[in-house]
């Protein structure tokens, strides 16, 4: 089943890895569970899990700010919907 163009799993990794430096991340691409949603049309469905020392301190919304400053550029590529696991690397 093909998903909706735009932005890949990797490029996301790849991004995230850039600003982050991340000890520990995957991004899955959901897209194949949103098939026939309006929203699948608009965009892919990805999740995140990552664990990264800048997190340390945030609260979850900063760290989700984080995660999505970091694929700023990204975002209007194609992404629709973003799941966000974010972790500081003492609660893993």
């Amino acid at each position: 089943m093909s998903a909706a163009p735009g932005v890949s799993r990797e490029a996301i990794e790849t991004a995230l890895r850039e600003a982050l430096q991340p000890s520990a991340i995957e991004v899955q691409d959901d897209s194949h569970l949103h098939a026939g949603h309006a929203g699948a049309r608009e965009g892919r469905h990805f999740s995140v899990r990552i664990t990264s020392a800048r997190f340390t301190g945030c609260s979850r919304v900063a760290r989700h700010r984080l995660v999505y400053d970091a694929l700023r550029l990204l975002m209007p590529t194609g992404i629709h919907a973003l799941a966000i696991e974010a972790h500081a690397p003492d609660e893993r």
